[in-house]
C-alpha cells in the first residue's frame, strides 16, 4: 500500500479493490486526483521500464494530434458480460 500511495502522490493514480463477483460492490481504496506530474519519478520509470517509455511516446503523440491515433494502444472498456467472461477465463472467478 505504501508504494501505491507513493504512486498516488506522484501521479494521482487511484486504486480500486475490485469485487469480481459483483462489480458494483468494488471499493475505492485510494481516490485518483488531478495534479502536476512528478518529473523525477517519471525519469526514474523511463530509465527502468522500456514499456513505460513506449507508452509515454504513444500518449504524447495522441496529445499532439488531439485525438487517439490507434485505439489498440489502450485497454478496451469491457461491458458487464465481457467482464464476467474475462474474470472466469483468467481464473479470477470460477
Amino acid at each position: 500500500m505504501s508504494e501505491l500511495r507513493r504512486m498516488n502522490n506522484a501521479f494521482g493514480i487511484g486504486v480500486i479493490k475490485l469485487n469480481a463477483e459483483n462489480i458494483n460492490e468494488s471499493e475505492i481504496l485510494i481516490p485518483a486526483k488531478k495534479q502536476e506530474l512528478d518529473w523525477n519519478t517519471i525519469e526514474i520509470l523511463l530509465k527502468k521500464n522500456d514499456n513505460f517509455k513506449e507508452f509515454l511516446e504513444i500518449v504524447k503523440g495522441d496529445i499532439t494530434l488531439g485525438k487517439i491515433a490507434n485505439k489498440n494502444n489502450y485497454d478496451k472498456v469491457k461491458s458487464d458480460e465481457e467482464f464476467k467472461k474475462h474474470v472466469r477465463e483468467k481464473g479470477i472467478l470460477e
